[in-house]
């Protein structure tokens, strides 16, 4: 597999289907009058007066990421100063409970140390140019729709067992502290130089009663989705879950397997409508012992998707059944 930086990447435009959206609800109120915020000023060559921007590295639905430069440790020796900076657009910077979305991020993140989920090292507010922003670790490989690209026919089992399992067990990690991700999507899982990882936690939530002062975004003002890999519910307005997750995972392992979205790149709305769930095949590529998990997860229906992160890894993780039982018994 050929690899590439993800810091000397030419930046590629994304299918509008793959952006995460965010829309103003149509039958929110409007906010209370706030006091007005300052004018966001253009970016600073340097953050915080210790990171130097260097390039953009990639855009997303809500913000940016950027090569940057820690001055401090260049300062000190270090050889490698180099970090990831993420930063909110312009347009989404002027709501005001935009910076608590950044932060919660961080706060979610940061309780996580995982080797297959992404590190973030803080969380800062540039006080001259109010930009509020994190410093994570500067990841280098090829994120799993770059992948994808070059493998339009899915990975064979023993390729797709290594991803999907370091996926797998990312997201039954944070689900099992009570961090769910909220935007699942090739585009937001890397395949680094020392193994996969899971990023932008930008959407996420704590699960009810975890962190209850940690600020949120107003879903009453905000809905937000990246449309093919939201489950049915999400779309409808239901509150993030893990059963959500485990339905965008799921359409991600699919298209793995097969190099094809699970439902044409439609929406889960759209795939009911078309009843494009009676049509689901095992990918060939796919094991047979993992397709019943895998299906499962596909339903559109939040009660018939009773499987869980955990349970779909204890599947992917299992080997190929022995051909010599059969084998035997035929001879026999």
């Amino acid at each position: 597999m050929s690899e590439r930086l993800l810091d000397e990447a030419s930046l590629v435009s994304t299918p509008a289907s793959d952006l995460t959206y965010f829309a103003l609800a149509a039958t929110a109120a409007k906010p209370a009058t706030q006091a007005p915020r300052e004018v966001l000023s253009e970016l600073p060559e340097v953050l915080g007066g210790r990171y130097k921007i260097e390039r953009l590295l990639g855009v997303g639905g809500m913000g940016a990421v950027y090569r940057a430069r820690d001055l401090l440790r260049e300062q000190f020796g270090d050889p490698d100063p180099y970090v990831a900076v993420k930063t909110l657009s312009d347009d989404f910077a002027e709501y005001p409970d935009a910076n608590s979305l950044l932060y919660s991020e961080f706060a979610l993140t940061a309780r996580l140390n995982h080797p297959h989920v992404v590190r973030l090292f803080g969380f800062e507010v540039d006080v001259p140019s109010q930009r509020a922003f994190l410093t994570l670790e500067l990841l280098k490989g090829l994120t799993l729709d770059q992948l994808l690209s070059e493998r339009p026919d899915g990975l064979p089992w023993h390729e797709l067992q290594d991803i999907v399992v370091a996926l797998l067990d990312a997201l039954s990690y944070s689900h099992s502290l009570g961090v769910l991700h909220g935007d699942l999507k090739p585009s937001n899982v890397m395949l680094a130089e020392d193994g996969l990882r899971l990023f932008d936690y930008g959407l996420g939530q704590p699960v009810e009663g975890l962190l209850p002062g940690l600020p949120r975004l107003c879903r009453n003002r905000f809905s937000a989705w990246t449309p093919r890999y939201a489950a049915l519910e999400l779309l409808d307005g239901a509150p993030l879950s893990a059963a959500a997750d485990v339905y965008a995972v799921a359409c991600v392992v699919y298209e793995l397997a097969c190099g094809r979205h699970p439902f044409r790149r439609q929406s889960a709305k759209q795939a009911k409508a078309m009843e494009l769930d009676k049509q689901l095949q095992r990918p060939a590529q796919l094991p047979a012992h993992c397709w019943p998990a895998l299906r499962s997860a596909l339903a559109f229906d939040e009660a018939q998707r009773s499987i869980t992160s955990a349970q779909l890894l204890e599947v992917f993780r299992q080997p190929l059944p022995s051909r010599w039982p059969r084998w035997l018994k035929r001879s026999g």
